[in-house]
């Protein structure tokens, strides 16, 4: 229900900052922000060229706001136009995205504070495994699990087939249980 009600919030936001709220707008960012920020740097593997990233899309994502015609479709187009500007920024420096694994939460809001120290641990060994995973699968999970997109959403933030996305999320789910089981045996 609650992410409902976030859901809807957010559309509200979409249509006012459409019609020219500044409020809504620094709203719509502050709350965007994080979740492009880790979503860039799960593509890129780079902190500093996500950040630059992100930048860039949202220029683009303003100057394309008017002709967004469902609010509702804003998440998925606007990763999209996150996923693209990180291609370009990957296809121009001509890098690598680096495999090391990286801190997923970093920039973005904290998990919930369970207060299991055992739940952390084991929080923390999941994450560290997802980090290990090829940046396609990584942000994939990542949009469906930490994002809650579905499917067609991830397929039209990742600009793939959903078929891809339903793939990239089957490898990643295998790697992922196969690495942790192994750990426990």
């Amino acid at each position: 229900m609650n992410r409902d009600r976030e859901r809807i919030y957010e559309e509200f936001l979409v249509a006012s900052a459409n019609t020219g709220d500044r409020a809504a707008l620094a709203r719509l960012v502050q709350r965007w922000q994080p979740r492009f920020l880790r979503h860039a740097w799960r593509v890129m593997g780079d902190a500093e060229r996500a950040k630059d990233a992100v930048q860039e899309a949202w220029l683009d994502i303003l100057k394309g706001l008017g002709r967004l015609n469902d609010v509702a479709a804003f998440p998925a187009w606007a990763y999209q136009i996150v996923t693209r500007r990180c291609q370009r920024g990957i296809n121009s420096a001509r890098d690598h995205v680096s495999e090391a694994a990286i801190d997923l939460d970093d920039s973005g809001p904290e998990a919930p504070d369970y207060q299991s120290g055992i739940f952390k641990a084991e929080v923390s060994i999941v994450m560290d495994v997802i980090a290990t995973l090829p940046a396609d699968q990584r942000a994939s999970l990542a949009l469906f699990y930490l994002e809650e997109l579905s499917v067609a959403e991830i397929a039209i933030a990742t600009d793939v087939p959903p078929g891809t996305v339903k793939t990239r999320l089957m490898h990643a789910r295998r790697k992922v249980r196969a690495i942790l089981e192994g750990e426990q045996s």
